[in-house]
């Protein structure tokens, strides 16, 4: 994924937020790009690709401390850091949907 890109689905469901702070030649980071596209077809998600060196990269890196790339944030929260575990993030945005539908 390139810096910058964003990745958006078009369902109605609440939206949720994915940040991935990426360093570049990293096998880990190409590979979460993919399952997330593959997830924004089926769930409402924007991506937002943070290169590491960049200022906000080094904020998010301090305030996380990930042992590996990528690191990934849901809603701005800590989600995973390396390997993007790509079952589990289904399940947490299934989830969060399930909740947001019954409180809607």
């Amino acid at each position: 994924m390139i810096q910058g890109q964003r990745v958006k689905s078009a369902a109605v469901r609440p939206h949720v937020r994915i940040t991935v702070v990426q360093t570049s030649a990293c096998d880990l980071c190409e590979e979460a790009a993919a399952v997330l596209a593959e997830l924004a077809k089926d769930h409402p998600i924007s991506v937002d690709v943070v290169d590491a060196q960049s200022d906000v990269g080094r904020e998010l890196v301090a305030r996380n401390r990930p042992p590996r790339q990528p690191l990934v944030l849901v809603d701005g929260a800590y989600f995973s850091a390396g390997r993007l575990p790509r079952r589990k993030l289904e399940r947490a945005l299934t989830a969060r949907h399930a909740t947001a539908e019954r409180a809607g």
